[in-house]
């Protein structure tokens, strides 16, 4: 049995050149699922969000005949294609994301621009996609592997391997600019930072600061205290250069 495929977009960063962005014959021995086609050329099913067969919209189980020619287009994260998509609910809207090991900086960057984001250097892979499908999360990864897990239902492969970089792919990729909330988070732990009396949190302060200060912010996690002082003023630079 012969099907004929095309990928779409991102997609063909996964396969290799000969491949990219044209028709190929693919042959099939038996019965098959789309998801498994799509998968046995690299491409994990976390980056399709739209199969069309023979110009008709299908879902992962969908079994391929002879003949087929299948289109298989990235996850549409800026355009609401729920009305003809058979694969899965809209896009994450409240984006929340875990990051695997290898994109801790990511994650400060992230968080800096006020994300929701998890991370810790021993998650193992069972953890992070635990975590993502009970809190609904985006795994970040620089392992395609972790990607290609039955149960992952939202997820993206990182391509840059810069974390300034990363930062814009995701800002660029998630549609992001517009829901950027600089210096509400913790960059340490996530956790939300909201202002605090200074009466509150005078014990933790030290001298020059409490006399030279007013206004002050605490992590809802860790407790850490922020003010608007040098430190302050410094990282809204960088998140002005980061931004650009």
């Amino acid at each position: 049995m012969k099907i004929t495929l095309r990928f779409y977009e991102e997609l063909n960063d996964f396969i290799p050149p000969g491949k990219r962005k044209q028709q190929f014959v693919v042959e099939l021995n038996g019965k098959t699922t789309v998801k498994d086609v799509i998968e046995s050329q690299g491409i994990p099913h976390t980056e399709v969000d739209l199969i069309l067969v023979n110009g008709e919209s299908v879902s992962f189980d969908h079994q391929p005949l002879d003949g087929d020619k299948i289109s298989v287009y990235p996850v549409f994260e800026s355009l609401d294609i729920s009305p003809i998509s058979k694969l899965r609910p809209q896009p994450l809207r409240d984006t929340k994301f875990i990051l695997d090991v290898h994109l801790g900086k990511l994650a400060r960057k992230l968080r800096m621009m006020g994300f929701d984001t998890l991370y810790r250097n021993d998650f193992d892979d069972d953890e992070i996609i635990h975590i993502a499908c009970k809190e609904k999360r985006i795994i970040l990864t620089r392992d395609i592997g972790i990607l290609k897990q039955k149960s992952v239902t939202h997820g993206y492969f990182v391509r840059s391997t810069q974390a300034h970089q990363q930062l814009t792919e995701i800002l660029d990729r998630f549609d992001l600019n517009n829901k950027l909330q600089p210096l509400s988070r913790c960059i340490n732990c996530n956790g939300t930072i909201i202002p605090v009396s200074k009466d509150k949190i005078a014990h933790l302060l030290l001298p020059k600061t409490k006399t030279y200060f007013s206004e002050f912010f605490q992590c809802t996690g860790c407790g850490k205290v922020y003010w608007e002082g040098s430190h302050y003023e410094r990282m809204l630079q960088h998140v002005e250069t980061m931004i650009k």
